[in-house]
């Protein structure tokens, strides 16, 4: 694993947040997308994962898949308005810090979130935990707040 591995990650999801919004606003199948952003950017399939979402006060976290799928495009939790279907236009790295350890690989950094055609921007705080599994990375551990 490189931190060329981990930023190619970090672009990856940040563009799939973005596509989900982009295919539910072109009234496209989003739950599809979001269920294959999920898969491809979460261990869930093949682990335990602790996701603590930017957006929770009634129910802070979101350890399962189905849980997960409900932060990004609602559904399960009622506070869960769909944090991907805002949508946003521009989600932009502004700090990144990386320690590498065997397996694991740690992410903590903040993005600076833009949603469409508005000009307030969101500043979020985050850490993944990141594993590599089966030759690609995905989160173990997503804890993000905004500042």
């Amino acid at each position: 694993m490189s931190s060329n591995q981990i930023e190619h990650f970090l672009n990856s999801w940040k563009d799939g947040v973005i596509e989900i919004g982009r295919i539910h606003l072109e009234g496209g199948d989003y739950e599809k997308s979001a269920e294959l952003f999920v898969s491809t950017h979460y261990a869930f399939d093949s682990e335990e994962v602790l996701f603590k979402p930017t957006f929770t006060k009634e129910v802070i976290f979101r350890n399962s898949k189905d849980l997960a799928l409900s932060y990004f495009i609602g559904g399960e939790v009622a506070e869960d308005k769909g944090f991907a279907l805002k949508p946003w236009e521009e989600i932009r790295l502004e700090e990144l810090s990386i320690i590498e350890q065997d397996n694991l690989m740690v992410a903590m950094g903040t993005l600076n979130f833009k949603p469409l055609n508005l000009e307030e921007n969101t500043l979020i705080a985050f850490t993944f935990l990141l594993i590599d599994t089966d030759d690609s990375l995905k989160i173990k551990v997503h804890h993000s707040s905004p500042i």
